[in-house]
């Protein structure tokens, strides 16, 4: 799906701009996306050969403040993304986490090249994801430190936080699920309920299991008020070392991090197909209205026709007449439509229990009065 994407539209775009190009441009763009995310690419024609990209993002967790922003284990990941185009440089640009200097001239020809910048273009999805990649990668570690198994609140977007709880064997990820229409809590609980339906299933056994609730885990104890509050419970996610094993490690980080975004796409398309739907069956009670009203009206005007052959004066006088009685006709078939349509639930026996309990009670008086003459 489009939503999910990792690499940056805007920024594959200019990267590919300048690939391109056989000669050195001057270029010096900001790019500003969701998330407080911002890019800086500035290339020049005194150094041909280098363009250079800076990214600022919001670190995932608050907790561990690195002293640069950046991990050891983030960097070599970013290196990996192409080794011989991208080389990280020391410091990065004031205000930034990291600047890259990018060789476009030792991208490949052919195909590989759109994938090659591609993947620098997700630069910032390699970043956002590494500190989750290194706490899920060692989920069997037996280490005992002070505070291995205390809840890590991490967020990916503004004002969605999720927390993840490491356990002997597996960690816990536990999503706080907020919406601001009642309509979209009602499709998001149906939707997590049919999820923990799917996930228990013998076809799916090999996914994290999946368990949502209306309130907090007991996992979540101590943590603040307003992170606990939410209208659409809580979807956890148990991941064990088979999650994270080879390739599906990156699989599992890309699931997490884009699971709000998953749920609300989820949500709107499941909200659109419900108004298309009832859009199409308005349209469908309008058509019937309208072709009965359709055939009333020639009926109607073949009477008249009939009439006419018995003289003017007789076809005057009745058509005066009878003009009341068709707008009333009329009225009183579109009145029972509505009232078909609008008609209440009626239950049996109901009738019976109102007359019996539902009576109003009756008061007398002590105090009689004479009617005056």
């Amino acid at each position: 799906m489009a939503c999910l994407e990792r690499a940056s539209p805007a920024l594959k775009r200019i990267l590919l701009k300048l690939y391109r190009e056989n000669k050195s441009i001057e270029i010096d763009h900001h790019l500003y996306e969701f998330g407080s995310v911002e890019y800086h690419i500035q290339s020049s024609t005194s150094d041909a050969h280098y363009t250079y990209l800076s990214v600022s993002t919001p670190l995932l967790s608050q907790g561990v403040i690195l002293p640069n922003g950046i991990s050891h284990y983030t960097k070599q990941m970013v290196k990996g993304i192409c080794p011989d185009v991208v080389e990280i440089m020391e410091p990065a640009k004031e205000g930034y986490q990291i600047t890259l200097r990018l060789d476009l001239s030792k991208i490949p020809n052919g195909k590989d090249s759109i994938k090659v910048i591609a993947d620098i273009s997700a630069v910032q999805a390699v970043i956002l994801s590494s500190q989750l990649k290194e706490m899920l990668m060692n989920v069997s570690s037996q280490d005992t430190f002070q505070g291995m198994y205390k809840t890590i609140k991490l967020v990916y977007h503004p004002r969605e936080p999720f927390f993840i709880v490491r356990q002997p064997q597996k960690i816990l990820a536990v999503f706080p699920i907020r919406f601001k229409d009642k309509t979209d809590v009602i499709i998001a609980t149906a939707f997590f309920q049919e999820l923990m339906d799917v996930g228990s299933s013998e076809k799916w056994a090999k996914a994290p299991p999946c368990c949502w609730s209306p309130i907090p885990p007991p996992e979540l104890r101590g943590e603040p008020f307003e992170d606990l509050s939410t209208n659409g419970g809580f979807v956890s996610f148990d991941i064990s070392s088979r999650h994270v094993k080879g390739k599906r490690l990156d699989k599992t980080v890309w699931s997490l991090l884009n699971f709000y975004a998953y749920v609300k796409y989820h949500v709107k398309s499941t909200r659109s197909f419900i108004q298309r739907r009832m859009r199409n069956r308005l349209q469908r009670l309008v058509e019937v209205l309208h072709k009965r009203s359709t055939q009333e009206e020639e009926k109607e005007e073949e009477e008249e026709g009939n009439h006419k052959v018995q003289g003017c004066m007789f076809m005057r006088k009745r058509i005066n007449v009878s003009k009341p009685k068709i707008l009333k006709r009329r009225y009183n078939d579109l009145s029972g439509k509505i009232k078909r349509i609008r008609s209440r639930i009626k239950i049996q026996g109901f009738g019976r229990f109102r007359r019996r309990w539902l009576k109003m009670p009756k008061f007398s008086s002590s105090m009689r009065y004479t009617k005056l003459d």
